[in-house]
Order: C-alpha cells, then sequence, then structure tokens
C-alpha cells in the first residue's frame, strides 16, 4: 500500500520509526532487526574502525533484504576512511551527525546516497538543508549522546525546525513511547529516531550490565556533562561524578580530555564497566523497565501511537 508519508516514501520503509546510530549499542544485528520489523535500522560507525564498519555492513546486507542507513559522527579523525567504505559497499541511506552538513552531503549526493543530518539548534537545520540533505533529525535537549549546547527541549526545538525548513523532520529526543511519538507528530514531525528504547533491546550490541543500569535507572539519573569538549548526557556514576568535581573545580579542555581518556564509552557501553565507564543514554531511560526484542518494541511504539491517535480524534 501506498504511503504518503515522506519519510517512509523517502527510505521505502514501512513505519515511520528510526533506530538511532548508537556508539556500542547499535551493530547489524540491532539495525537489521528493526529494518526487518518495518523501520529504519542503523549502524552505529562511531565505534567501529573502517573494516569494522565494513563487517557489519556484510552482516546486515546478508540478515535484511530491506533498506538501512549508516550513522557517520563527523568529528572522528578517521571519517575519511569511514565514508570510503560506505562507498564501497554501496550503502544507500547515511545519517550524518555531530559535524558540519557542508562537508560530506555534496559528495554522498554525487553517488545518489540519501543523506540525513542530526541538528540540535535551527541555524544548523537551515545550513543542512542549503547542504542538500534529503531530511534532518531534529534533537531535543532529552536525548542521549552528543548534544546541542543551547539546550533546547524537544518540545521547543521540533517546531521551530518544522517552520524554518522545507524538508522532512524526524524527532528525536524522548522518543520512547507512542505518545511521545504522537505529540511529535502534532508538532510537525515526519517521524522518529529513537536511541533509548533500542539501547535496551536484545539484538542491541551494549553489555547486559548497561542494559540493566538503564533499565533500573530513575528520573534524574542522567546529566549533561562535559560542555567545554562536546554535550554529551550520561548515566550519573564514579566517572560522571568526577566529571563533574573537575568541571566545577574550573578544569580546561585538555584536562577534561586527560580525564575521559581513551574508550572511555567502550569501557562502560561495550565491556560492562558502570563505574569507571562512559554512559551514554537519554532522560527517558527513566520510562525503560524491560529488555525486549527490537521488532516488539517497534511493534509496542507503532500501536500505541495509532491507539493514541485515535482517542484524540475522539476526542
Amino acid at each position: 500500500m501506498e504511503t504518503k508519508n515522506p519519510i517512509c516514501k523517502l527510505f521505502g520503509i514501512q513505519y515511520p520509526i528510526i533506530q538511532a546510530g548508537m556508539v556500542w549499542c547499535s551493530g547489524w544485528r540491532l539495525a537489521a532487526a528493526v529494518s526487518n520489523a518495518g523501520g529504519l535500522g542503523i549502524i552505529g560507525a562511531g565505534s567501529m574502525y573502517p573494516e569494522v564498519l565494513r563487517a557489519h555492513i556484510t552482516k546486515c546486507k546478508a540478515s535484511t533484504n530491506r533498506p538501512f542507513a549508516v550513522n557517520v559522527p563527523l568529528l572522528y579523525p578517521n571519517v575519511e576512511e569511514i565514508f570510503a567504505v560506505i562507498l564501497e559497499e554501496n550503502v544507500g541511506i547515511v545519517f550524518s551527525s555531530a559535524g558540519n552538513p557542508t562537508t560530506w552531503t555534496p559528495t554522498l549526493k554525487a553517488k545518489e546516497i540519501i543523506v540525513v543530518h542530526v541538528v540540535a539548534n535551527t541555524k544548523f537545520a537551515l545550513k543542512a538543508q542549503e547542504a542538500g540533505v534529503d531530511a534532518i533529525v531534529a534533537e531535543g535537549f532529552e536525548a542521549g549522546g552528543h548534544n546541542g549546547r543551547e539546550e533546547t527541549t524537544t518540545l521547543c526545538l521540533i517546531p521551530m525546525i518544522c517552520d524554518a525548513v522545507k524538508i522532512p523532520v524526524i524527532a528525536a529526543g524522548g522518543m520512547a513511547s507512542g505518545r511521545a511519538m504522537l505529540a511529535a507528530f502534532a508538532l510537525g514531525a515526519s517521524a522518529v529516531q529513537i536511541g533509548s528504547a533500542f539501547a535496551v533491546a536484545k539484538e542491541s550490541s551494549a553489555h547486559a550490565n548497561f542494559k540493566e543500569k538503564i533499565i533500573s535507572s530513575a528520573e534524574g539519573d542522567t546529566k549533561l556533562a562535559m560542555k567545554k569538549l562536546v554535550p554529551v548526557r550520561l548515566l550519573k556514576n564514579e566517572f560522571s561524578d568526577a566529571v563533574a568535581q573537575a568541571e566545577a573545580e574550573g578544569a580546561d579542555r585538555k584536562s577534561l580530555m586527560e580525564l575521559l581518556g581513551r574508550a572511555r564509552a567502550k569501557l562502560g557501553m561495550f565491556e560492562g564497566d558502570m563505574d569507571n565507564g562512559e554512559l551514554e543514554i537519554g532522560q527517558v531511560s527513566a520510562m525503560l523497565n524491560e529488555n525486549k526484542p527490537a521488532a516488539k518494541i517497534l511493534e509496542d511504539i507503532w500501536q500505541e501511537f495509532r491507539t493514541g491517535l485515535k482517542a484524540l480524534t475522539a476526542l
């Protein structure tokens, strides 16, 4: 059945539900599971060396015949090698983030690749549109991982960006339920991007310790940290406490970089060190209380969305 939804048409998917590209959580298993369920799965290249990404792309292709994407944070030093793999493997959809959309969008569009860029303010939404991207992910302050310095919440950000641009907008930040999805559509979004809810999916490559900590977290257990570097939302633990103390004492960028060290996110999210690792997750983690298959997560969100839509229509 033909859809009128611009994001479903753009990607060739059944449901306007996108799985976020999350470091150490979104490998080929999760991406394939979401795509097979009718959404758009994304391989998160931010935690991968080029040949590791190639292996994930190959396995994802073998596990689904439906569209999937690769997310590339542009701030990483090996981004040219990452894009070389994406071009060689004929990936059809790329989500870029954490960087200037004008740098790589023309190259990707020249190869007829669909490009989506993640932004946290209207200024960069307009810049991304001017660069030629096909859609925008507008990510509010509630989101996990790298975040906007403006601290604009999803409820404010989505309508501002929808009013500013002419291309489809995907809402992100606090999206883990059909009710949140319904709110995002009411604000003008054409789809939602979901991170935290899929981070705890059975197919997520996150460590079991990290999944359990997310599920057991409560309201107020995340905080925005490292604004002098790149703002990032973390679950509170010994590492985040050390960061907060360093920032309170006036630590400069160099000192924070030394504290962050190497592979701190891998230590926590992938290897399971809940004390010393960097645990990137959104505020909505307080609402998550179950470890389910990705297909079940997508189905539950979609059904809640439809039920909520009927209830509002009845009013």
